[in-house]
Parts: structure tokens; C-alpha cells; sequence
């Protein structure tokens, strides 16, 4: 939190994401139309953008994709040589897998269908060619016979773990924003008609209305709007004509980072994460469209990372230098014990809300 020393003081708000524990997410040739060559070293934005050219125009041959950080490298999943070689001409690195992207949607859809079980998640994991599923400690005796069953039903489409950490959201996070009996992290500084606001987590906003900047002090914003569970992103509406709300992230060191545009991330990417408890913190993205199944409800479409997170860092921003991707949703684990954390994509948010970043 940071405050100016002008005549008249102001708060500032910087956005770095509200994870708030209740205490009391290219045209692309034919392999005809040029030589094959090898991939194009390249930045993970960049990766992105042309995940989603190849993946487009692939279609059903196409089975995910990841970014390999250390050789720079997209590497792009297929179900037969022929896509490798259109992949090739791309630019990308092909890896040809056994399992098509419908038949490890089918196996989610199973697990959603017959395993919906609280403290458990699961995303697919383009680097294997598989869905994973995580039970944490709560899964016990008969859930967990069933989880079982039905993993073992859908045969090498499916891996599971287990995980000693307990999945929940976490509320508490980037600059603290306090609400009655909570502690949330602030996500994103935006803009709606002109008016400022803030992204935050919906498990947040749907738990707390008036919002401040500090424990028991006055109101700096109110609740406009809340998707939890299914989704977790809440925005809210500064009603404090002082506030200064730069697009900017708290990097916990005295510097900022400022955020310019939103994105969505690819795995393997090398993000971070800001939030009011454990401050900032560095990670994998490890899955997209990841689903966490809270005791609180069940959320899709989330971005599974290596990050840990703890309570207080909900609703905290997961960025990539300029680029806002996420709003930290829950995790299991602790940062003693290399937790892991979860997030709801950033675009989507902007998308429903009608806001934007800046």
C-alpha cells in the first residue's frame, strides 16, 4: 500500500491481487508451402500467440501445447507425423502423443460427471499427454474409493496424487484490502465507463461489501459484482474520490510493475504472483482450464501454477512482466511445504465485467 505525501494525502492502491481468508484462474502454411525448419527460439508472450495460430489451424490433429522456457521453444502436441510437419513449417517443435485433445476432454468430463469431489482438481497436462487429479487429505474412505474407481476406469488418460495440503481458497493478499472479518489481496487496477474499479477474487466480493485499506478503517470501495463458485472474479467500484489507483502491481521491494494489457498464459511459462501475505513469489504455470473442487463449489477454467500461496493472498495478481494474467482464486500447501496455487484467468474477467486494464 502506498500513500503520496502531497498537501493533501491520498491513498494509492496498487493492484497485486485480493486472496482473502474469511476469518471470523499466425497464419499458418501447409507442410507443402515451405521447407521444414527447425523451431524459432522465442518469448513466451510470443509463444501465446502462436500456440493459438497452430492450434486454430490444426484442429482435431492438434493435443495441447506447452512453452519450454529453457531452450526458448514451443512445442506443440499432434496425433500423427503429417501435423508434425505442418507444426515444423510453423516455426514450433511437434511432439507427437498418443491422446487426441477430445479423448482427454472426455476423460474430464467423466471425472466431472462421476468424481466431483471436494479437495480434489485435476487439468490436463499437455507435457504428459494426461489428465491429472489431485485428492488432498480431506479424501478419505468411501470418496476416495470412488475416485479410484472411476481413474482407474479411464485407464492411461489419467494419472492421480495425492497431496498432504488442503485445497481451499485462500482469502487474505497484493495490497491488503480489508472487509469485515476478512483480509483479501487486490488484483488489478481497471477501468468501466470511464470509472474506476478493481478485480479482485469473487470469493472475496460475494463474502464482503464495503471494502478499506486498512483494518477498521473508512470505506475506499464497495462490491459491484461477484461470479463464485463456477467462476472466482469480483470487481469493485472505488466510492473514495481520493484514491489514487495506478495500473500497477506491488513488487514488495518499493518498485512497481505496471501493467499495460491482459493476456492468457501458456504452461511452462514463467510468471509471478503479488499478494498481501506472502508477498511476491515466482513459478510455472503448470496447467490452463484446470478445475478446483472447493467445499465452497466447484470452479473451471483456472490457471494451475507452482506458486505456493497462503490466506490473504485471494484475489492477488499473477503477471508476466506488463501483462495481467490471473486472480489468485485458492491453492493447497503452504510456502513451507512448496505449495501450489490456482487462478482465474484475467481476460475472462475483463470480458464479463465489461472493464478494462489501465
Amino acid at each position: 500500500m502506498k500513500h503520496t505525501s502531497a498537501p493533501t494525502p491520498r491513498t494509492v492502491i496498487v493492484g497485486a491481487g485480493v486472496m482473502a481468508l474469511i476469518a471470523a484462474t499466425l497464419t499458418l502454411q501447409s507442410a507443402q508451402a515451405a521447407p521444414a525448419r527447425g523451431p524459432d527460439p522465442q518469448s513466451a508472450d510470443a509463444a501465446v500467440q502462436r500456440a493459438k495460430a497452430i492450434s486454430a489451424a490444426l484442429g482435431a490433429r492438434g493435443a495441447g501445447a506447452y512453452y519450454d522456457a529453457g531452450k526458448h521453444r514451443l512445442v506443440v502436441n499432434v496425433t500423427d507425423k503429417a501435423a508434425a510437419g505442418t507444426v515444423r513449417v510453423a516455426g514450433a517443435e511437434p511432439k507427437v502423443v498418443k491422446h487426441s485433445l477430445a479423448v482427454l476432454d472426455a476423460a474430464r468430463a467423466t471425472l466431472k460427471q462421476k468424481a466431483t469431489i471436494p479437495g480434489t482438481s485435476w487439468a490436463m497436462d499437455p507435457k504428459t499427454n494426461r489428465v491429472v487429479v489431485v485428492a488432498d487429505r480431506t479424501v478419505q474412505g468411501r470418496k476416495l474409493r470412488q475416485l479410484t474407481k472411476v481413474v482407474s476406469a479411464l485407464g492411461d488418460r489419467v494419472a492421480l496424487h495425492r497431496s498432504a495440503g488442503r485445497l481451499h481458497p485462500l482469502i487474505a493478499g497484493g495490497d491488503a484490502i480489508w472487509g469485515s472479518g476478512a483480509r483479501c489481496s487486490l488484483g488489478f487496477n481497471v477501468t468501466k465507463g470511464g470509472k474506476p474499479y478493481f478485480l479482485t477474487a469473487g470469493h472475496c466480493t460475494s463474502a464482503m461489501r464495503n471494502w478499506s485499506d486498512e483494518q477498521g478503517g473508512p470505506e475506499i470501495a464497495v462490491s459491484d459484482s461477484s461470479s463464485f463458485p463456477g467462476d472466482d472474479y469480483g470487481l469493485a467500484r472505488y466510492t473514495d474520490d481520493d484514491i489514487e489507483h495506478p495500473s500497477e502491481v506491488d513488487l514488495y521491494d518499493g518498485d512497481t510493475q505496471e501493467i499495460t494489457e491482459a493476456d492468457d498464459p501458456i504452461v511452462g511459462q514463467h510468471v509471478e504472483r503479488s499478494g498481501s501475505t506472502t508477498h511476491l513469489r515466482k513459478g510455472e504455470v503448470l496447467a490452463v482450464d484446470a478445475t478446483a473442487n472447493y467445499q465452497e463449489g466447484t470452479v473451471d477454467g483456472l490457471i494451475q501454477t507452482s506458486i505456493c500461496a497462503e490466506a490473504g493472498d485471494s484475489g492477488g495478481a499473477l503477471f508476466d512482466d506488463e501483462t495481467a494474467l490471473g486472480l489468485t482464486s485458492g491453492g493447497r500447501g503452504d510456502c513451507a511445504t512448496d505449495g501450489q496455487s490456482y487462478y482465474q484467468p484475467v481476460r475472462e474477467a475483463l470480458e464479463d465485467t465489461g472493464a478494462h486494464v489501465g
